[in-house]
C-alpha cells in the first residue's frame, strides 16, 4: 500500500545537493510503500530521464542509498530495493 501523501515532493532547486535530493526522494518512496523490498529499481538511465537529472547524479544518489543499506547491487541483474530493510532489524521477533 503506497501512502503517497509521505512522499514530498523532488525539488532540485532546494538547498540540499542534486545527488542527496534524489537519493532522499528514492529513499521516501521506498519507506512510502511504493517501492517494496525485493522489487527491482529502474535503470539509472531511466531514473535520470525520470527525475530530470544526468546520469551521473543518479549513479550518485544510488551510492548513497547503498550507503544507507536502502538498495543493493547486483552485478548484471540490477539495483534492488534491500530485503529486510534496516529498520526492519531491530522488529525481529523473538
Amino acid at each position: 500500500m503506497t501512502d503517497r501523501s509521505a512522499i514530498p515532493e523532488f525539488d532540485p532547486q532546494g538547498p540540499q545537493l542534486v545527488y542527496v535530493a534524489v537519493a532522499d526522494h528514492i529513499g521516501a518512496r521506498i519507506a512510502a510503500g511504493e517501492l517494496t523490498p525485493g522489487s527491482r529499481l529502474p535503470a539509472e538511465r531511466d531514473l535520470a530521464q525520470e527525475y530530470g537529472v544526468a546520469y551521473l547524479t543518479v549513479r550518485r544518489a544510488a551510492r548513497v542509498l547503498r550507503e544507507r543499506g536502502l538498495i543493493l547491487t547486483v552485478h548484471g541483474k540490477g539495483t534492488f530495493v534491500a530485503d529486510p530493510l534496516p529498520a526492519d532489524e531491530g522488529h525481529q521477533q523473538t
